[in-house]
């Protein structure tokens, strides 16, 4: 069962492809940042760069776009570095600032980078893509029949337009002619009307839009493996009728809208399964597990034996998680839309055949990707390397942002490295001023440790510098964070640091049990302890309680009938 779920909302439109219940690939546009992939602009080439053999072209985005050499041209004999009437091209030979061109981007803006774009302009239908700018035919490499792939071949070389190319979609196996002709008079009527634009308007400027995700879905991903198409909008779903109407009638009856109250994504469980896609480890169904870890352009892929003890021997563990991690692996970067290059730690089989099990299962697995990846072979130290274009942003990008705090590091400093920041901090404060006392807050796993089982730790360091201390738990500051909240006269800082007052009557959850007056039950406001005399049957309410007496650490209180 194949399943394509869409959730459209005020704000975004997702859609999430299910293999048999399984989340396999998921997109994500925000109407705040759109796509930019497959959009034509006619732009202007800012600067020309021969020792980079490339140009930066303002297309009216943020950032300039990069211009490759080999995106200029599409005819192999003028591509730099291959010969071409004995020279090389030079990038200053075929672009100059200021010149204006159409150009497709390739690769969204991605981590502070301008786009990616090309001269060599697709414009992709249902059954085929024109290359207005080149002059072959291709074949989609996941028709697998020889027959079927010269039969597709024919019918594209009858209806090729002269000078222009064409590359067979997945989505053509079985179709006839006529149907053919018909996205091809679709595609031509485009490309005109792209050309008109590209007259009237002046760089830079976009002059033809891609169509959005839920458009783009139908065409690229919504074909008869496809068992239903379930969308929770009524506007998208009689677009999307209308569209199969022009490009395949047959498929329209498998589109259901979705109008119960319920949130789509959590009625397919599509919801958790996203936030799987952004865990580090992975656990396999044996009981094994992978580590995934991504840099900007590197992902590494650790696979470990974890739970999975097997039932033969060594070796067959081994090859079972080795093979099991590649069904995994070829998953992963599916729907984590991974790209750029990925190294593969397997676990060490010292077995050829073994190895050569492992390659297949993963370069079989890897036929059902949409983009196009490339196993290049396994080390003797079992590492294999995978190369994967990368043209758009991965799920973690889109659903996640650098934490300010660790600026991706991953780690937090630990509580024993901020209490000797706090330690130094008010060596400063009583070496500089005249303070009696201070009062700092810091995270409660901090302050419990400054202050020290009985307060021992905050007493020597009274004694330390010879002043008055005052440590005060708050949860909404982070684990590194500290703020010196006040300095000054002892009275002054000290009415300052407890959050309550004797005589005063409060509403307190109850926590816990004391830990060793068990008849006693404690509560806590901002960290601060508040233990209430004979409270422990009281544990898991909020009562009304008369602090009765207060002390740096923690305050005494009684319960109020």
């Amino acid at each position: 069962m194949n399943e394509i779920i869409v959730d459209v909302s005020f704000d975004q439109t997702r859609a999430a492809l299910l293999e048999d219940g399984e989340l396999s690939e998921v997109y994500i546009e925000r109407f705040s940042n759109k796509r930019t992939v497959g959009n034509i602009y006619k732009g202007r080439v800012e600067n020309v760069l021969p020792g980079m053999q490339a140009a930066f072209v303002n297309i009216g985005l943020e950032k300039n776009a990069f211009l490759y050499i080999k995106d200029v041209y599409t005819d192999c004999e003028k591509v730099y570095e291959t010969p071409c009437n004995g020279q090389k091209v030079s990038i200053k030979d075929v672009l100059k600032k200021g010149q204006e061109i159409m150009v497709q981007v390739v690769k969204e803006p991605i981590d502070g980078k301008g786009a990616r774009v090309t001269s060599n302009i697709t414009l992709p239908g249902r059954f085929m893509v024109l290359l207005p700018n080149a002059n072959y035919i291709g074949i989609s490499r996941r028709i697998e029949s020889e027959d079927e792939r010269n039969r597709l071949k024919d019918i594209a070389l009858q209806i090729k337009p002269e000078n222009m190319g064409l590359i067979i979609r997945t989505a053509a196996d079985g179709k006839n002619i006529e149907e053919f002709k018909q996205d091809l008079e679709f595609l031509k009527r485009l490309w005109w009307s792209i050309k008109k634009k590209e007259k009237v308007f002046n760089a830079p400027k976009i002059i033809h839009k891609d169509l959005n995700l839920v458009s783009r879905t139908v065409r690229d991903v919504f074909t008869r493996n496809i068992d239903s198409f379930i969308i929770n909008s009524k506007t998208e779903y009689n677009k999307v009728l209308e569209l199969l109407e022009l490009i395949s009638p047959q498929l329209k009856e498998r589109v259901v809208f979705y109008d119960k109250g319920q949130n789509i994504f959590d009625y397919y469980n599509v919801e958790p399964k996203i936030a799987n896609a952004l865990s580090r480890k992975v656990w396999l169904k044996n009981g094994g597990y992978i580590v995934i870890d991504q840099t900007e352009a590197f992902t590494s892929i650790d696979v470990n034996t974890g739970k999975f003890v097997g039932s033969i021997d060594l070796k067959d563990t081994v090859l079972k998680t080795n093979l099991e991690a590649a069904k995994e692996i070829a998953k992963q970067l599916r729907l984590r839309d991974i790209g750029g290059i990925i190294i593969v730690d397997f676990i060490d089989m010292g077995n050829p055949e073994h190895d050569r099990q492992v390659l297949e299962e993963l370069k079989s697995c890897l036929k059902k990707d949409r983009t196009r990846s490339n196993v290049l072979g396994m080390t003797q130290l079992g590492l294999v390397e995978i190369t994967r274009k990368k043209a758009g942003k991965r799920i973690d990008s889109v659903l996640q942002k650098p934490c300010p705090f660790c600026e991706g590091t991953g780690r937090v400093l630990s509580e024993e490295t901020m209490a000797n920041r706090i330690e130094r901090e008010l060596n400063r404060i009583f070496t500089h001023t005249s303070a009696e006392a201070a009062l700092i807050e810091a995270h409660p796993s901090v302050a419990a440790l400054v202050i020290g089982s009985g307060g021992e730790h905050l007493a020597r360091l009274e004694k330390q510098f010879n002043r008055y201390i005052y440590i005060k738990g708050s949860s909404h500051l982070h684990p590194e964070d500290i703020e010196v909240k006040v300095t000054g006269k002892r009275e002054y800082v000290e009415s300052q640091a407890y959050p309550v007052r004797e005589g005063e009557v409060i509403e307190l959850f109850i926590a816990e049990p004391h830990a060793v007056n068990s008849s006693d039950g404690i509560g806590r406001i901002d960290g601060y302890v508040i233990n209430v005399e004979d409270a422990a049957d009281k544990v898991g309410k909020k009562n009304r309680v008369r602090v009765t007496k207060t002390y740096k650490t923690y305050a005494k209180a009684e319960l109020v009938n």
